[in-house]
């Protein structure tokens, strides 16, 4: 017999509410609190069920920052061979020739050092995300912050540095991230 409007696994109608199986209140977890916000965890925490979209795409982006690192730190690698070359080849050269030569090396010696840098803190930074706190977050805008700036010293890759640089800041300043990053960690 169905009943309109009725709980079919409910009491029939006419009976006592209290009548039949009784009802169970959740048990807390014996293992402690739970970080999700499931049933058994803090009252009043923020439900977090997995790492926010905006927190991924800034993952994300720090990944794709540290790719396109890796293909200018190759460029930059070619380019201080073949520096390297002509200055070896240049029999004919000047002091000031030389010198150039020399000033070159440097400066490409130096792009190297800061490609590898960048690259090993984006990977660094965006490993952490999964489990990182306060600390991350704040490294991740860092980080999005010095992209942006030094982007602008290479032009054709510096609009592609600059607009990830500042979603990257975006998206982990927004209020999501903060409740990723500022969550309890047991």
């Amino acid at each position: 017999m169905s009943y309109p409007n009725q709980n079919p696994y409910g009491p029939p109608p006419g009976q006592q509410p209290g009548y039949g199986y009784p009802q169970q209140q959740p048990q807390p977890s014996p293992y402690g609190p739970y970080p999700g916000g499931v049933p058994g965890g803090i009252p009043g925490a923020p439900v977090l069920n997995g790492m926010p979209g905006g927190v991924k795409a800034a993952r994300v982006m720090l990944f794709v920052l540290a790719g396109l690192n890796f293909i200018g730190l190759a460029f930059a690698v070619w380019g201080l061979g073949a520096v390297s070359k002509a200055s070896k080849q240049a029999t004919y050269a000047t002091e000031d020739d030389l010198a150039a030569f020399s000033v070159g090396k440097g400066l490409l010696i130096t792009l190297i050092v800061l490609i590898v840098i960048f690259t090993v803190f984006a990977i660094t930074v965006a490993a952490q995300f999964g489990k990182g706190g306060k600390g991350v977050r704040v490294c991740a805008i860092i980080f999005g912050c010095a992209t942006t700036l030094a982007s602008f010293a290479v032009f054709p890759f510096g609009l592609i540095h600059t607009a990830l640089g500042i979603m990257i800041i975006v998206f982990t300043s927004k209020d999501d991230g903060a409740a990723w990053f500022n969550r309890p960690r047991y």
